[in-house]
């Protein structure tokens, strides 16, 4: 079965994302993908080795030269580290024990529930807006919005009559597309704050940036990109997609039982007694879900740690696991749906089932990524790139915008935005100061480049758990699928914000707490 609606005529806009889904679907299977891409990487290694390819590190005095994996060394590395590889690889942990929560909460029937819930409920003319919005929200804490947000977001707009590939999707674009958008901080904000303070400091060695730095644009950015993503998925996605009509059966949109909304309070009980747990431990600045002082914090004279570096944030999958157990639970209980203790493993073992395909995928794309950051080769493209714009010796609005055309093509190779602006970061920040351009502008600048590919790069971590998702829908569906998907909103996001971005600086307005456009030395 295909994605796409062939009994309507297309316009220029769904013929060339069909040619792009027909040329990416081409290919071979996502699994069979990775591992050729993992072992064009060993051959290049030894080519570009061969050819003595090296640039220097622009935040430190050394070379970077490319790591042959075709040397005794790299052979060895190569076969000690495939377990490893696999067993590292940061999503696969993150989502096999969110599933297992979730699982429970499914085998109880509370998420079939809540989502009947929901349709009942709501107003179908602004679900799609909810679904952006609450993805882009979602990306606080970001395993949420993957594990959780998008394979519901398909339930629910299954349930609703719509394609469920348009639901995950527009929940997609909003975790990852809007990953610079928020209303509120996250984790990600005093990380690349202290990157850029760092880097600032290169030119002035007292500058101090504010963790909020970028918030008024981002805060304002939610709205727009929920608006954005709304757009794209009704005009686009949805037309294109057409009716469903694979196996999946939507939720019966019947009235609750009486054992289900009995189950129901159960859930919403245990609930609330986890989030007064949560709360009591995280509030008070000696609370036990904060962070232990350590020898080093009491040296700095640091008297209480910040709720960004809690067993709440930190331990986020945990608590998915915990919250959506917990209350699965007591719903089953409540419901009548658990008898005993061997329907709650069943719940887990099935949930467990659903995710074959995608460990299969991941064994792959984890030796891939760990060949690409050994070799160096994301590492000396994203130099050669910092070089390339630096000579093109352009000013503010056209430097800016080709600085976030650079950020968005480099995170095509590489997924990590803190190595990425660690990398450009020195690079940048003290260029753009020299020409009056803010550290914490650059930054903006940045991490629109940064968001505005995660959904069409298959370097993005949680990309093989996207086609995962989706191929639950569609069999035939590959990489092809999710990029011809995903690219009307990767092209109207970046044409948001660069337009948010121009109507800042032409009115001048902060970006953020003590945040200017400009820089005075």
């Amino acid at each position: 079965m295909s994605t796409t609606n062939n009994s309507v005529k297309k316009n220029p806009i769904d013929k060339f994302l069909s040619f792009i889904e027909k040329v990416g679907n081409a290919l071979p299977h996502p699994a069979t993908l990775f591992a050729g891409f993992a072992f064009a990487i060993v051959i290049l290694s030894w080519v570009f080795s061969l050819m003595d390819l090296s640039v220097k590190h622009p935040g430190k005095d050394e070379m970077i030269t490319v790591v042959n994996l075709l040397s005794q060394d790299g052979i060895y590395l190569i076969l000690t580290k495939l377990v490893k590889n696999f067993t590292d690889f940061a999503p696969l942990g993150v989502v096999l024990v969110a599933m297992l929560g979730i699982g429970i909460a499914e085998g109880s029937g509370l998420i079939g529930t809540i989502i009947r819930l929901m349709v009942l409920k709501s107003p179908k003319k602004i679900i799609t807006f909810v679904v952006v919005f609450a993805g882009v929200l979602s990306n606080t804490a970001s395993e949420v919005g993957y594990v959780l947000l998008v394979p519901l977001s398909a339930v629910i707009f299954l349930a609703f009559g719509k394609h469920p590939i348009a639901g995950l999707a527009a929940a997609f674009a909003g975790v990852s597309g809007g990953y610079s958008a928020n209303l509120l901080l996250g984790t990600i904000d005093p990380l690349l704050q202290s990157i850029s303070q760092e880097a600032a400091q290169i030119i002035e060695p007292t500058y101090l940036i504010n963790p909020a730095c970028n918030y008024y644009f981002m805060f304002v950015s939610t709205f727009f990109i929920g608006i954005a993503g709304t757009f794209v998925t009704e005009k686009i996605v949805i037309p294109r997609l057409g009716e469903y009509k694979g196996d999946e059966v939507a939720e019966e949109m019947h009235a609750l039982t009486k054992e289900e909304r009995k189950g129901l309070i159960y859930a919403g009980i245990a609930a609330v007694v986890i989030i007064t747990i949560i709360l009591i431990g995280i509030i008070p600045d000696d609370g036990f879900l904060r962070r232990p002082l350590t020898p080093e914090d009491i040296a700095k004279g640091t008297k209480v740690t910040s709720i960004f570096e809690s067993a709440l944030m930190k331990g986020i999958v945990s608590w998915i696991f915990i919250i959506a157990a917990i209350c699965g639970i007591a719903y089953g209980k409540g419901s009548g749906t658990f008898k005993n203790d061997s329907d709650i493993m069943k719940g887990m073992g099935e949930s467990m089932k659903t995710m074959s395909s995608y460990i299969v995928l991941v064994f792959f794309a984890a030796q891939f990524v760990a060949y690409f950051k050994w070799t160096n080769i994301g590492l000396i493209s994203a130099i050669k790139g910092a070089e390339f714009l630096k000579a093109l010796g352009l000013h503010e609005i056209p430097l800016l915008i080709s600085f976030i055309l650079l950020a968005a093509l480099i995170n095509l190779v590489m997924g990590s935005a803190s190595a990425k602006w660690t990398l450009m970061a020195p690079v940048f920040i003290p260029m753009f100061m020299l020409l009056g351009i803010s550290p914490e502008l650059t930054q903006v600048a940045y991490r629109i480049g940064d968001s505005v590919t995660n959904i069409i790069s298959p370097m993005m971590s949680y990309f093989a758990l996207i086609v995962a998702f989706i191929q639950r829908y569609d069999k035939k569906a590959g990489i092809g699928t999710v990029i011809a998907t995903m690219l009307p909103y990767s092209v109207a996001f970046l044409l948001v914000w660069v337009t948010l971005m121009a109507i800042w600086l032409i009115f001048d307005f902060p970006i953020g707490p003590d945040s200017l456009l400009k820089y005075n030395p």
